[in-house]
Parts: C-alpha cells; sequence; structure tokens
C-alpha cells in the first residue's frame, strides 16, 4: 500500500480512485492532480514509482489543505463564528441544524436521539 501523508491508499484500486482516500480530495480534485503531473489515472495506485508518490505529496503539501490541516481549519472556522455570537455559530453551539433546514421534523442527525417529555398532554386528555 503507498503511503501518501500518512495514510495509506489502497494499491489495488486506479490511482484516481486511490487520491480520493485522502481527506479533502474529491474524484474531480483527484483527476486534476494526476493530469496536473502527468500520470497515467488508470494505472494502479500500487504501481507507481517513489518519485511519483513523492511528487503527489510534493504538490499536495504546495497547493492543498489536507488531513490534519484541513480538519483544524474547520474547526477553527466554526469556533471563529462561536466566538463571534453569529446566528451561524449559535446553531453550531446549540447543535441544530446550520443551513436553514427545518427542525420540527427531520433534524434527528443534528439533534440526537428524541427525549419524550413526561406530562405532555394530548387533545383526546383534553375532554
Amino acid at each position: 500500500m503507498p503511503r501518501i501523508s500518512g495514510v495509506d491508499i489502497p494499491g489495488e484500486k486506479p490511482t484516481f480512485i486511490s487520491l480520493g482516500y485522502l481527506y479533502g480530495i474529491g474524484r474531480a480534485t483527484a483527476i486534476r492532480i494526476c493530469r496536473t503531473l502527468d500520470l497515467d489515472m488508470q494505472r494502479k495506485a500500487k504501481e507507481l514509482s517513489d518519485d511519483d508518490l513523492a511528487r503527489i505529496a510534493n504538490l499536495l503539501d504546495k497547493e492543498y489543505l489536507i488531513e490534519g490541516q484541513l480538519r483544524r481549519k474547520i474547526q477553527q472556522d466554526i469556533a471563529r463564528l462561536r466566538d463571534i455570537g453569529c446566528y451561524r455559530g449559535l446553531r453550531h453551539r446549540r447543535g441544530l441544524p446550520v443551513r436553514g433546514q427545518r427542525t420540527r421534523t427531520n433534524a434527528r442527525t443534528r439533534k440526537g436521539v428524541r427525549k419524550t417529555v413526561a406530562g405532555k398532554k394530548g387533545v383526546k386528555d383534553m375532554r
């Protein structure tokens, strides 16, 4: 298994698919990297030479935020939103959807498991 930026990429898959295993590299970016470095995209990742792997790692270090650096930047951006107290920061702080989704229903991923409120009366109990 070739190793790039501290991540083992699968050797049996084509190069552009294997590059997608790096956090922050999607399919289109992987194809752009292969074209920039004149690599055969369909060649298996285990067939890449050490020189090719070094060129890929060098390009990723210079031009792209990936793995730990990208995760750190995202966390810093969220912390900044929380600190300045903007609407998006408040939504992050409360664990609610940030991008305008409804919360009356269908927000279970952000809100977590339902918490039943005891003693709530229904319409039938009012009679």
